[in-house]
């Protein structure tokens, strides 16, 4: 795997029929201006706004944190700008967010 410079594991898109494991898995795509935007800092916190945990996100905008039941925030860090998302994972499964940057 491509070291990204934070420790994390290389990201990549995550298909609509990934296997959780029974996991809570939040994952998803940074955008901005039309487009995806790669090389962002994207980055975890929990329902306090406590930083849980931080990827890059891939060429394609992806990003894939593993998280416990809860409400959660991603926010997006880019040179070009920032953005956040918010979600409420009740139980395990996929749950999908987009990250528009501006």
């Amino acid at each position: 795997m491509a070291d990204d410079g934070c420790g994390a594991p290389a990201q990549e898109a995550t298909p609509a029929d990934f296997d959780t494991n029974g996991q809570v898995v939040l994952a998803g795509k940074v955008t901005g201006d039309g487009g995806p935007i790669g090389g962002a800092f994207v980055r975890l916190l929990d329902s306090g706004g406590d930083f849980t945990g931080e990827v890059v996100s891939s060429a394609d905008g992806d990003f894939r944190f593993y998280a416990a039941p809860g409400e959660w925030t991603v926010r997006a860090l880019h040179r070009t700008g920032n953005g956040e998302a918010s979600v409420t994972a009740d139980g395990p499964g996929l749950h999908r967010l987009a990250v528009a940057v501006s």
